[in-house]
Parts: C-alpha cells; structure tokens; sequence
C-alpha cells in the first residue's frame, strides 16, 4: 500500500533524520550517567583510563554528531553544545547514587574529546575534498 507523505513534512523528517544520531548519543550518555557507583563496572588500574577515555570518545562523536545536526557548517556552534551537553550531564550525575559531578570530566576529557572529534573531521574532510 502506498502512502503520500505531506509535502510540509520534507523538511521536518529530513530534520530529524540529521538530529538523530545526536539524540540517540545524548540518551545514550544519559543512560550511562544514570547508572550509580555501585552498578559501574569497575576495570581495575585500568579503570580510570578507560572512564575517560570513554568520555572523550563519547564526546567527539557527540560533537561530530551535532554538526551533522547543523548541516557541516558550524564547527564552533557544534562544539558549544557539545559542552553544554556536558555540563548538563556533569550537574546530573550530582543526583547519582555514588556519583558526582566532575569539572575536569566536562572542561578536559569531554572537551578536548569533542575538540579533537571536530579537528580530526576538519582535517579528513579538507584531504578528501581536495
């Protein structure tokens, strides 16, 4: 059976087929962050390698996600709600069980995660236009 999608419809399902993967990835952070101390796994010397490493890569796709968001064109724009993201996220964990909220996770490991995710797009995006 076929079905006639509105023409007005376009551009909002076009919208959130680009916001999508941003939304997912910010539900996803939530989720984790959601989850208290005690339920955390917990990877030995490791652990804190892992954790924030984690982060960062958890931002930089966030960041990369929220400028496909934004259509490709605003690297800053993109990163500026890459680390509101995560100052939200900080101040949530506060209501954790265990957890805490951590200004070095939000201005240095989420940071310089979605910093470097947007760079690396910079620089990969320029070699393959050229």
């Amino acid at each position: 059976m076929y079905t006639c999608v509105p023409v007005y419809a376009l551009p909002l399902m076009q919208t959130l087929k680009n916001w999508l993967p941003s939304l997912l990835l910010m539900a996803t952070i939530f989720a984790f962050s959601s989850i208290p101390d005690a339920s955390m796994p917990h990877f030995g010397l490791a652990d804190y390698l892992v954790k924030k490493f984690s982060h960062a890569i958890g931002y930089a796709l966030l960041a990369l996600a929220n400028l496909r968001g934004l259509g490709g064109g605003s690297y800053r724009l993109a990163w500026l709600m890459t680390v509101l993201f995560s100052a939200s996220d900080e101040f949530h964990q506060s209501f954790v069980a265990g957890r805490h909220a951590s200004i070095i996770d939000a201005l240095v490991f989420d940071n310089l995660g979605a910093i470097a995710g947007l760079w690396l797009h910079q620089i990969f995006s320029h070699r393959i236009n050229r």
